[in-house]
């Protein structure tokens, strides 16, 4: 049998299950039952993106699939084979969505079906970073367990996103593996109709990060083969189903590598025989072109970006560091380099071995840098990575920062060796690979006797760190000569520019001023440039020539200009990599703004998904913005119109967490006490009427401001 009859078998018998599924369901609930999937602005994300249709019912769900039968062309041609492909993916979704009709949830831990599109923004950032080098899509059984285990881990310690389909699930489940969303192993399900689930990351991608028009099939299946980094692992035996979801993944751009070799024409770069399983990563890297950049660290554990999610419980901890019950502290001091000895990692104190089983205990740890080109500016933006790179131990987990920092170690990282003296090498290794351009030479000390614990936080640590926030608070706008450029979500947005200024940071959250100096230090040709601001256009909008040209040029001219502080004339554009959005809410004349996170309605009459579909793509859209957790609190936040008194709802575990600084700016700009009290939240109001009525027995200033219209 040719590979041309096994892709249009395949696809038979998939389109076969389908229509009977979908006659099935509308027997039992009738046409105009509601069909989606859940947590998504695009319904049946892969039909929309493909054919630029919504489909939200069972009637609308058959017209479809006569759609997708018109794809189902039978010439042994590629082409054709490739169609035949994309109409067994199309079937997948269609069988996958009838499995969330009435609300259901069809799969249980460990299994995860769909992914919601907040899952996807917050994978942006990484993609584009590079923290997630690629996206492997590993499907069927491995021919042992050990073999499918060794190659999981393979992938995830070089920070690639693993998903899991078929057999393959129940293997790492044998083996004891953790997999979740934390550590970048998914398992999706055991059908093989739930790889359409991967394939929906990839195509919703091109929509929300590409501004990919829904229906351009041939603009879609370009983003996704130059700008989705992934691939497919198929384990033997394949039947014709497995082979025509292959052919759907080849047409998108997603080489397939198999140890199949019956029935099995080899395609260079997309449809590639590897015998010997313990070769498939390297196989699969080298077909889709990912080049992993390797840090070699001496430690016991594995390292890498896969574990920076990873949480280790209570009772998996040998120990703990909590900087809320005893004291701790980290940070980075620079010192002349004379005064250090490079490479040189010290233990004040007990090592881990030496401590209580499941005991809470100081730590605290400088880094001494020096180097010609080390600025004390960029002190804290060392110390912010101190985060991940700890985080990507395996085994080791890391939250907060500065003198409330809390580590646990796990049992299982304690019995493979690992000590406190590696978290020494963590950072040294990761500071000097990261910001070798002005670190010549590093020295880590570690405390863990108490009294230097306490000395460290109170005698140093905080003294520096008060001295850095009354740098930082007289760090604004006006004082700064000039602003910076960041493109990194180019690599999917790719006519995305922020524009970082000291009191707007990146949209994304992870980016500011400094931020963004420090990176141009470290790499004056990378993603964060120079932008001067002499030549003011309008600076109540903060409009400026010099910030236009700049962003005309690095869009490739698909902007020509742009205002930092307006969200109705010429607003900043969004990527979709966005921490919040904020819209325009015309019956309280103010704005709501609703984050990743949130999962419920809102009072524009749209959730985050639907609201970060119109946003994002790199499009500038007037009344809508995204934008960082911190920006809310900035004077700067929409200042053309009215600034933060325009504010009048946003979820309410936001609400909490932007408060002190909202309310402090409100203070000071206004005069107002207690400003976040005025704002509604959910639990307040999810409609404009409710939303309105809280506001005016709360006295809102946004109803009393002129019209935003």
């Amino acid at each position: 049998m040719t590979l041309f009859e096994r892709v249009f078998n395949g696809n038979d018998a998939v389109y076969g299950l389908t229509e009977q599924a979908i006659d099935a369901a509308i027997a039992q609930h009738g046409e105009e039952k509601a069909v989606s999937f859940p947590n998504t602005a695009y319904c049946l994300p892969c039909y929309y993106a493909v054919t630029g249709v919504k489909v939200t019912n069972l009637k609308e769900l058959k017209e479809a699939l006569g759609v997708v039968k018109t794809l189902m062309t039978r010439e042994p041609r590629l082409n054709d084979a490739f169609m035949s492909g994309v109409a067994t993916a199309l079937c997948a979704e269609f069988i996958e969505a009838l499995k969330y009709i009435d609300g259901a949830a069809p799969y249980e831990e460990p299994l995860y079906g769909h992914l919601a599109d907040a899952v996807i923004r917050e994978l942006g950032v990484p993609l584009v970073t590079g923290d997630i080098p690629g996206v492997a899509v590993i499907l069927g059984s491995a021919p042992t367990v050990e073999e499918g285990v060794a190659l999981v881990k393979s992938y995830q310690a070089q920070g690639i996103l693993v998903t899991l389909v078929g057999g393959i699930c129940d293997q790492v489940a044998e083996a004891g593996m953790a997999t979740g969303a934390n550590v970048r192993v998914i398992p999706l399900g055991k059908d093989v109709t739930a790889v359409i689930h991967v394939v929906s990351v990839a195509l919703r991608a091109a929509l929300i990060f590409g501004n990919v028009t829904p229906g351009d099939a041939k603009t879609l299946m370009e983003y996704t083969m130059q700008r989705v980094p992934a691939f497919v692992n198929a384990f033997a035996p394949l039947d014709d189903v497995i082979v025509a979801c292959g052919a759907g993944a080849i047409a998108l751009g997603f080489p397939v590598i198999t140890n199949e070799t019956e029935n099995i024409a080899r395609v260079p770069k997309s449809l590639i025989v590897q015998e010997d399983v313990s070769k498939f990563n390297a196989t699969s890297l080298e077909a889709r072109d990912i080049k992993i950049k390797i840090t070699n660290i001496d430690i016991p554990v594995a390292f890498a970006s896969a574990f920076e999610g990873e949480i280790i419980r209570r009772g998996d901890m040998q120990v703990e560091f909590d900087g809320s019950r005893v004291d701790c502290a980290e940070l980075v001091h620079t010192v002349e380099a004379s005064e250090i000895e490079d490479h040189k990692i010290t233990v004040v104190g007990p090592e881990v071995d030496e401590m209580e089983l499941g005991s809470k205990n100081s730590i605290a740890y400088v880094v001494k840098v020096a180097g010609k080109s080390m600025q004390p500016d960029f002190e804290p933006v060392i110390e912010r990575k101190f985060h991940n790179y700890i985080n990507c131990i395996e085994g080791v987990y890391h939250t907060g920062q500065r003198d409330m920092q809390r580590i646990r170690i796990s049992k299982n990282a304690f019995a493979a060796g690992f000590r406190l003296k590696h978290i020494g090498e963590v950072l040294y290794a990761s500071v000097k690979n990261e910001f070798e351009a002005v670190v010549d030479k590093c020295e880590v000390v570690i405390y863990t006797d108490p009294a230097e614990c306490t000395r460290i936080r109170h005698e140093v640590a905080i003294p520096t760190f008060n001295k850095r926030d009354d740098r930082l608070k007289n760090l604004t706008d006006e004082s700064v000569d000039v602003y910076y450029s960041c493109i990194l979500c180019q690599a999917f947005s790719p006519s995305h520019v922020c524009v970082v200024t000291p009191e707007r940071l990146g949209l994304c959250g992870a980016v500011s001023w400094l931020d963004a100096k420090a990176t141009n230090e470290l790499d004056p040709n990378g993603p964060c440039q120079v932008i001067t601001k002499e030549r003011p256009i309008d600076e109540r909008i903060g409009e400026y020539e010099d910030v236009n040209e700049a962003v005309k040029r690095l869009s490739q001219g698909a902007l020509e200009d742009v205002s930092l502080y307006s969200i109705m004339e010429k607003p900043m554009t969004s990527c979709g990599c966005f921490e919040c959005i904020c819209g325009i809410e015309p019956f309280s004349n103010g704005v709501c703004i609703a984050n990743r996170e949130y999962a419920g309605m809102t009072p524009l009459g749209m959730t985050f998904p639907e609201l970060a579909s119109m946003t994002g793509g790199g499009v500038q859209t007037p009344g809508f913005m995204g934008h960082g957790k911190h920006f809310i609190g900035s004077k700067k936040f929409m200042k053309a119109e009215g600034g933060i008194e325009r504010i009048v709802w946003m979820p309410k575990e936001l609400k909490e967490f932007v408060a002190d600084r909202l309310n402090q700016t409100a203070k000071e700009l206004y005069g107002i006490d207690n400003f976040t009290d005025m704002i509604g939240d959910e639990t307040v109001a999810t409609d404009p009427e409710t939303l309105v009525e809280f506001l005016t027995e709360k006295g809102h200033p946004a109803l009393g401001m002129d019209p935003m219209m």
